[in-house]
């Protein structure tokens, strides 16, 4: 089961620009002033209506003042929800962002009716220095049990074989490269650089600088009987592959993405994608702009089986 009709979002209560985290997620810039926190609570809860008027089941849980964790409106870094009814936690890099894994979180979504089995927590391994950051880190195609992961501090090769291990993935693993200023630099999550829907993948290939491996990731994705749709570097740049697609109750799909993706997308990109789903976008200007994270970050899917 590739889509979700239910997500987990976290309305921000005092968001902001996190310098812990901007030393190496070359999308973040601080344009953090007064009404920040304001206008990225209005773009939430507008994203958020968006997406209850298509039908999709959204469930919104209060960020609290302390401790301060400025990006925790991304909760698909920490945590992950599985069909059999197993939690992950997961190691994240940022020390702030370690505080975002909380239990009430957890209970907010069993009180809505799903079923938890077994939580597993994994962020032993931050004190090793080794991380791996949810649906942040790792791209999962469901139905064919494949998993794609970029190689940078927040996904460590290791831990990420490890993991697919245990739960019976394929470990497709790669290196990406954005140009930041002069430099060729890592990106810092694979969920900025490909999208992968149940019958397409949204994907830059550009950012996968070693021809091997570009030549591995396409052919897996052409082996899945997926369509690539391929964006440019310069699009990556506008967040066109932080995209995520969700369904609602009747099975209908949508393609999920900030507004700033979608105006950078061709015409034929967007033709390309609406073959499959309808596109939903929202503006997220402020969230992207401090938080270096956009449409995909702030939904963490929800596939627990229910109570």
């Amino acid at each position: 089961m590739q889509n979700t009709d239910t997500v987990l979002m976290i309305e921000p209560i005092a968001f902001g620009f996190n310098a812990e985290t901007a030393k190496n997620n070359y999308f973040q810039v601080n344009s953090q002033n007064a009404d920040t926190q304001e206008k990225a609570l209005s773009e939430f809860n507008n994203f958020v209506e968006k997406l209850r008027t298509k039908g999709v089941n959204v469930i919104t849980v209060k960020d609290t003042l302390d401790p301060h964790t400025p990006d925790s409106i991304f909760p698909n870094n920490w945590v992950s929800f599985g069909a059999d009814g197993r939690v992950f936690l997961y190691p994240m890099f940022a020390q702030n962002r370690r505080v975002e894994r909380r239990k009430e979180i957890l209970d907010e979504v069993v009180a809505k009716g799903y079923d938890i089995k077994t939580i597993e927590d994994l962020s032993g391994s931050e004190q090793e220095e080794k991380f791996l950051e949810g649906t942040g880190s790792m791209i999962f195609d469901h139905d064919n049990k494949i998993a794609y992961g970029s190689v940078s501090l927040r996904l460590d090769e290791k831990l990420f074989r490890d993991f697919c291990e245990k739960i019976g993935y394929e470990a497709v693993v790669f290196h990406s490269y954005q140009t930041a200023g002069t430099e060729r630099l890592p990106i810092y999550h694979t969920n900025v650089m490909m999208c992968v829907a149940d019958r397409f993948v949204v994907i830059c290939l550009d950012c996968i600088d070693d021809k091997t491996e570009r030549e591995t990731v396409i052919e897996t994705i052409k082996n899945s009987g997926k369509e690539i749709i391929e964006i440019s570097e310069a699009q990556m740049q506008q967040f066109a592959g932080n995209m995520l697609q969700v369904k609602n109750k009747t099975g209908e799909k949508f393609l999920v993405m900030s507004e700033t993706a979608y105006k950078s997308l061709t015409p034929e990109q967007i033709s390309a994608i609406e073959k499959y789903s309808e596109i939903i976008y929202s503006d997220l200007n402020t969230i992207e702009t401090n938080g270096g994270g956009s449409a995909r970050c702030m939904l963490a899917e929800i596939f627990l089986p229910k109570k």
